[in-house]
């Protein structure tokens, strides 16, 4: 009979990195296509609300995420934060205008927010205390490195793929 996973295993952990990357590299994929996105869809004066409205909506909600992860545990709290940035992710490519880009990247942001303060949360309540310095700085290093890598990533996408 095959051992249950236990929440300790490193696929577990290695989701949860990769949730958090996701976040940092959303902040900063558009960077380098932004002048592109604003060349297709127009509407050149809302150009930096495609990044303020992300930012905005993922950092107000990271102390209702909080509240919510102690009073119903990270885990469902986490996968609710999942589905509304994928929700804002396919918005964001369905979008046919700046309005509805700025609009998709805040529904984004509001997922963002949790993926970035849960999966520390998660971390947080999975590992023990011995363990999780190692952990949260794995988790920052990631964080960090995304955030370095996305425009390049930006760019590598809009060379790689067409826009039109």
């Amino acid at each position: 009979m095959n051992k249950p996973a236990t929440p300790s295993t490193p696929v577990v952990f290695t989701m949860l990195a990769l949730l958090l990357v996701l976040s940092g590299l959303d902040q900063t994929i558009l960077s380098t296509a932004l002048p592109t996105i604003v060349g297709e869809l127009g509407g050149r004066d809302l150009a930096p609300w495609v990044f303020s409205a992300y930012l905005l909506a993922s950092t107000a909600v990271i102390p209702v995420y909080g509240n919510l992860a102690d009073r119903l545990g990270p885990r469902p709290v986490l996968l609710t934060s999942v589905t509304l940035f994928a929700g804002g992710s396919l918005a964001c490519a369905l979008a046919a205008s700046m309005p509805a880009l700025v609009a998709a990247r805040a529904l984004q942001g509001l997922g963002g927010g949790g993926l970035m303060t849960l999966t520390m949360l998660a971390t947080a309540a999975l590992y023990p205390l011995p363990e999780r310095g190692r952990r949260m700085g794995a988790l920052g290093a990631a964080y960090g490195l995304s955030t370095l890598i996305g425009p390049l990533g930006g760019a590598l996408l809009l060379q790689a793929l067409p826009w039109t």
